[in-house]
């Protein structure tokens, strides 16, 4: 079964998530950034909400970081303090894949004694041309080769473009199948829409992200999760 990652900024927005059956809430801060992270105090308050469900998982966005390792581990670290079962980190500063590697091996060694508990997510963004970032195709094998639990493709720049727009259907299949072989969980995001969600049936990832579209008016930004529009989403995939 498809999971349904919705993410909200604070505690009501992630009540209404899981009130309209998500799988996993993704708190991040869109206002830094696609994966712009949310304050640790934030994190923590919606992580005890979580945990009232059974079943029920949270992961954090760490943000689109930069070629930082030591910050980026760090931050990894504080985050995995958080207890969350997911942490995404976007590789928007690695600019090679062995760059990218290194970066991705010292969050993992910052966040080894959470071994089992905590699932590292690295994420690439489908136009990474305009973003000026590593090749999305490129995620799974430097998932693999760090030891990440999740190859994630994700849009950097949100300005109503979305996965589809850069990367084909058969390009979105290869990622996928990339991801698979090496025994890596595949999540795809991107200003993902309801209409989408026939084409992400067949490509059969093993998470949808979204927030976008589970927000009043499609507003990210301004906009509030609804139940409603969650519960719609969430059909979609039965």
């Amino acid at each position: 079964m498809i999971k349904l990652l919705v993410s909200p900024i604070n505690l009501e927005e992630a009540q209404n998530a899981i009130n309209g059956g998500a799988d996993i809430i993704d708190v991040k801060n869109p206002v830094e950034g696609s994966l712009g992270a949310n304050f640790p105090w934030v994190i923590t308050e919606i992580q005890k909400l979580v945990k009232k469900y059974n079943g029920l998982e949270i992961s954090a966005t760490l943000g689109d970081f930069p070629n930082l390792p030591g910050t980026a581990s760090l931050a990894a670290l504080g985050m995995a303090n958080c207890n969350v079962d997911y942490i995404k980190v976007g590789l928007k500063g690695p600019k090679t894949k062995k760059d990218a590697i290194f970066f991705m091996k010292q969050i993992i060694r910052a966040v080894s004694e959470y071994k089992g508990q905590v699932k590292i997510v690295v994420a690439g963004y489908a136009d990474y041309k305009r973003f000026g970032t590593i090749e999305p195709l490129l995620i799974p094998e430097i998932a693999a080769e760090s030891g990440a639990d999740v190859a994630m493709v994700d849009t950097g720049i949100k300005d109503g473009k979305n996965l589809f727009d850069f990367m084909s259907e058969e390009q979105i299949k290869i990622f996928v199948e990339k991801t698979l072989k090496n025994d890596i969980i595949v999540a795809l995001a991107g200003s993902i829409r309801k209409d989408h969600f026939p084409k992400l049936k067949e490509i059969k990832p093993h998470i949808i992200g979204l927030r976008g579209a589970a927000c009043e008016k499609s507003d990210r930004l301004h906009g509030k999760i609804r139940v409603e529009l969650v519960k719609e989403l969430k059909s979609l995939l039965k």
